[in-house]
């Protein structure tokens, strides 16, 4: 996976929805499992989704935490 993606997962917020407004890394899992559950949209938001569906399903939030962190300080 490519970093550029991470840093646009990380930059991207939800576009509606109950949690419209919200950085996608932001969603609650049971959220995502409920995308999972239904289907994931057909689009790139869809594929974004699916992905930090899998990084909360795994464990892997850490992976996220020195883009976050740059992103707030403008690095």
């Amino acid at each position: 996976m490519k970093k550029h993606f991470l840093e646009e997962l990380v930059a991207t917020k939800m576009p509606f929805g109950k949690y419209k407004g919200r950085y996608l890394y932001q969603l609650p899992e049971p959220y995502l499992v409920w995308f999972h559950q239904k289907g994931f949209p057909d689009n790139k938001l869809g594929m974004m989704l699916q992905t930090m569906y899998e990084i909360k399903l795994n464990g892997l939030e850490y992976l996220l935490k020195p883009i976050i962190k740059g992103q707030r300080y403008g690095r």
